[in-house]
């Protein structure tokens, strides 16, 4: 008598789930070796897939970079985004919005690598894909709004610009997370200490602040 054999796993096809994994292991491929150093055979090994899917998703090595940092961007995007900063004063708002992006990259090292990645190779990517400017107008815009409330308050000077205001807040958070070692070793401090990442955390929100309320210099 013969016996019945069990059914046979049935096989998912989910093409965005699979798109989504490839991203997410690419991410660590690429924040791990940098775009040059990074494979695609790599990358399909460690998603059980093949570089022919892969190829035939992006569309090459490039595209998938360029995917990679999209949704590094999208992310941070739409973290703002999320924000409640509409229905509060201009200095809570940007508060909210500083201490959101300290957060972000505190978290997220791998952001700050692709990020560096890509300035090593003097930003050519993304000056290749206008997709990406488009993607990050969002967080001037909502700067933008920020500066004209606080103006419209009295609370904030009239010649800071969203630009000038998104590299400050930028500039702090990311070279935190991005010299960390470097800069722990030359000066003997743990940034990623709790204390110290606290303390980091609230001195940004009241330097950024100072420097709104401040006079014009000239």
């Amino acid at each position: 008598m013969l016996k019945r054999m069990p059914p046979a796993h049935k096989r998912t096809n989910d093409p965005e789930r699979t798109k989504r994994d490839i991203i997410e292991v690419a991410t660590q491929e690429f924040a791990s070796e940098g775009y040059s150093g990074a494979r695609v055979d790599a990358i399909a090994a460690r998603t059980r897939t093949s570089k022919r899917m892969i190829y035939y998703y992006f569309g090459g090595k490039e595209q998938l970079y360029l995917a990679v940092l999209a949704e590094a961007y999208r992310n941070i995007r739409a973290l703002e985004d999320q924000l409640d900063i509409e229905r509060c004063d201009a200095r809570e708002g940007l508060r909210r919005l500083i201490e959101a992006t300290f957060d972000h990259d505190e978290r997220n090292p791998n952001f700050i690598r692709l990020v560096s990645i890509e300035n090593i190779h003097h930003g050519k990517h993304l000056k290749q894909n206008p997709q990406l400017r488009q993607l990050n107008a969002s967080v001037i815009t909502t700067l933008d709004r920020i500066l004209a409330r606080g103006r419209k308050e009295g609370v904030f000077r009239n010649d800071v610009d969203a630009v000038d205001l998104h590299l400050a807040i930028s500039s702090y958070c990311f070279f935190r997370v991005a010299n960390r070692h470097t800069f722990g070793a030359l000066f003997d401090r743990d940034l990623s200490e709790p204390k110290v990442l606290a303390k980091s955390r609230t001195q940004i929100v009241e330097m950024i602040l100072a420097w709104l309320g401040a006079k014009s210099t000239g």
